[in-house]
């Protein structure tokens, strides 16, 4: 299925209406809003990128057209273009195995193409309670995995990823303020007005800092661990695009080029 396809009607619709209004009187296309900035928080810097699920078409991809994951945003970006689609900012966007493949739930366009993942282990995925970020019905949400099944949320895109950093608005139980675990790190989380935020640290971080960043800096009741070392930004307003790793699921925001 081609990307663009993807794309309901309305969404397409509403994103050429707001594409209109902008560069209304202009004669030409107006330029791309920032969605992300950076931001200093007790001594250390992120990268936080903002999106309004009503408005932005929030997406999550692993593989191209051929069943080949991308493995990372060049090649996303490419295909994106052949469609006339622009991708304004993503990240990695949850937990993967060898084979670059989500190791728990994922949903693409409203089919599920791996089922949630409950099992106990080892690993940041398996310190329970895990989550689920999932955008759909012009909404977004982070739930504790297991709340999240049971709410049957009408998902378009969804993955799957952990530990919960915040739950309801208190950090997740396992994390020490004193912790000698310092890592590069990106996360989700939901504002109180229903904005999605993304983050990512641009220095190393404990897991109980990351979680308050997400609680008491951007006013996030439910936020969701992506992932660690591999941690990924690709932000046009910013003017980063990431090589770092190879990726598996990615999580964007996905709007129309201009005529």
């Amino acid at each position: 299925m081609r990307i663009a396809e993807r794309l309901r009607p309305g969404w397409r619709i509403m994103a050429g209406l707001i594409l209109l209004l902008a560069t209304a009187g202009s004669g030409r296309a107006a330029p791309l809003a920032t969605d992300c900035r950076s931001v200093t928080w007790e001594a250390v810097n992120y990268s936080v990128c903002y999106a309004d699920p009503a408005r932005d078409r929030i997406m999550l991809f692993n593989q191209d057209p051929h069943g080949v994951p991308y493995g990372g945003f060049d090649r996303l970006v490419a295909q994106l273009r052949t469609e006339r689609l622009m991708l304004v900012f993503a990240v990695n966007g949850g937990m993967y195995d060898h084979a670059l493949a989500p190791v728990g739930l994922a949903v693409e366009n409203g089919v599920q193409l791996k089922a949630a993942n409950t099992n106990t282990g080892f690993g940041n995925f398996h310190l329970l309670p895990n989550g689920v970020f999932a955008v759909g019905d012009r909404q977004a949400v982070v739930r504790e995995t297991k709340a999240y099944l049971q709410s049957r949320f009408p998902a378009d895109f969804a993955t799957q990823s952990g530990p919960m950093l915040v739950i309801d608005g208190q950090l997740h139980p396992r994390f020490l303020p004193r912790s000698d675990s310092l890592k590069i790190r990106n996360g989700v989380g939901i504002t109180d007005t229903g904005q999605v935020v993304f983050a990512l640290s641009e220095q190393r971080v404990r897991f109980y800092d990351f979680a308050r960043f997400f609680r008491d800096g951007l006013g996030c009741d439910n936020a969701l661990y992506l992932d660690g070392s591999v941690s990924s930004l690709y932000a046009q307003g910013l003017g980063r695009n990431d090589h770092r790793h190879p990726l598996g699921p990615i999580l964007g925001v996905v709007r129309p080029l201009p005529d």
